[in-house]
């Protein structure tokens, strides 16, 4: 009975190198409240054992549709899901899916799901990149079917390029974005080229100090993911972040301090469409960099002169092109001239930018933490209530409202 409370997903592994980091797909769609039924192809059973899979799901494992006929799993496994996810997705699997071909229980059970369907694939570049494929993903899209754009890096052998699977938590992150939104994603930014900021900024004391904030750069990286999953192409400038992997399908320059965030912003700004400004950038610098550790002595430390460092966000608004549209941040806290929003619509004033997202802080909201919740504020007057959710819901929240003005 408690299985039927939570949200029921099917996972479904085609016959690739790449299955055996569907078993840590697997194992994070289970801790994190899933009831997750494996459909593995007889290939995939190649790569990772049936017993692996019945082992971390704690559900029966088959690959055909003869196997408890009365129970009719080819048909009511697809009614009953939530979600679908298959990752692996081969390029086989996705000619397969793409024909509406139902030779085994996976794809059998893709025929009668009506909830949102995820794909991940996997496979070497040139078969990503072969007509007969691009035309099968092109199909499943128009269809509804959410197709990730693969990550780049090593594949099978010494091969390395595009074509590799995501990430199992970004795999994740859009499992759990699909059943928050209760549809598929759009590829609405098709065509537009969009510039994110993520992470927080270091500015030196000296070779060892700096002064630092708590951003984990979650958000700006949820970001990025979504907007590239939405058929944007994605620059993303990361400052320091809590080790984080590379979106698949992005872009990344690495900027350090302030002033290299907004060299590095200010560049890749240029002939965007959208201009995404989330990261934590310090408000403040030391006047001059100690070239030597800065020793503890037997009195108290030498007064720390700070400066002023730019304000990224309204220089990207003064120097934005005609269309482009300018979205920032801003973490508040109240006090007693007002709460959290009173000064997220000040700051929209004071900034200019197009849309603004007010995110309360402190107290285990927003820093280094999963979920996030906000308003998200718009130059036009308009004021939406962010309910609490993933940093990827949120995202696709701001993606709405950029696709709505662009």
């Amino acid at each position: 009975m408690e299985s039927l409370t939570r949200p029921r997903v099917l996972l479904g592994v085609a016959g690739g190198i790449a299955a055996y980091k569907s078993a840590e797909l697997l194992r994070r769609l289970t801790e994190s409240g899933h009831s997750v039924r494996v459909l593995p192809t007889a290939a995939a059973l190649e790569f990772v054992g049936a017993a692996t899979f019945e082992a971390l799901s704690g559900q029966p494992v088959h690959t055909g549709v003869f196997t408890d006929v009365p129970a009719v799993p080819h048909v009511k496994l697809g009614q009953e899901a939530d979600l679908v996810v298959v990752a692996p997705a081969t390029a086989d699997l996705m000619a397969r899916a793409a024909s509406g071909r139902a030779d085994d229980l996976l794809t059998a059970s893709l025929l009668t799901a009506r909830c949102p369907v995820l794909f991940a694939p996997a496979m070497h570049t040139e078969m990503w990149d072969h007509p007969a494929t691009r035309a099968n993903v092109e199909l499943l899209r128009s269809r509804g079917v959410v197709v990730l754009e693969p990550a780049s890096g090593r594949l099978t052998g010494k091969d390395t390029g595009r074509g590799r699977l995501p990430d199992p938590d970004e795999i994740a992150e859009f499992a759990r974005l699909l059943l928050e939104r209760g549809d598929a994603l759009p590829r609405d930014l098709s065509g537009r080229r969009v510039v994110v900021s993520a992470g927080g900024t270091r500015e030196a004391l000296d070779p060892v100090r700096y002064l630092g904030n708590r951003s984990s750069g979650r958000q700006g990286y949820a970001i990025a993911r979504v907007a590239a999953q939405r058929g944007a192409a994605v620059t993303l400038v990361a400052g320091h972040t809590a080790d984080l992997a590379d979106p698949a399908a992005v872009d990344v320059v690495r900027a350090g301090s302030a002033r290299e965030m907004r060299d590095a912003m200010r560049a890749a700004a240029k002939g965007s469409d959208a201009v995404v400004m989330n990261a934590a950038v310090a408000d403040f610098r030391p006047v001059a960099l100690v070239d030597h550790k800065i020793k503890k002595g037997s009195g108290d430390p030498e007064p720390l002169a700070l400066t002023v460092n730019p304000d990224i966000l309204v220089e990207l608004v003064q120097a934005r092109e005609p269309g482009q549209i300018v979205a920032g941040f801003a973490a508040e806290t109240g006090d007693a001239t007002g709460d959290a929003l009173h000064h997220g619509r000040a700051k929209l004033a004071r900034k200019g930018c197009d849309l603004l997202i007010v995110n309360a802080v402190g107290d285990g909201k927003a820093f280094e933490v999963a979920d996030n919740s906000g308003w998200l504020l718009g130059a036009d007057g308009s004021e939406t209530e962010l309910g609490s959710g993933s940093k990827a819901l949120l995202a696709s929240y701001l993606w709405d409202a950029v696709a709505a003005r662009l």
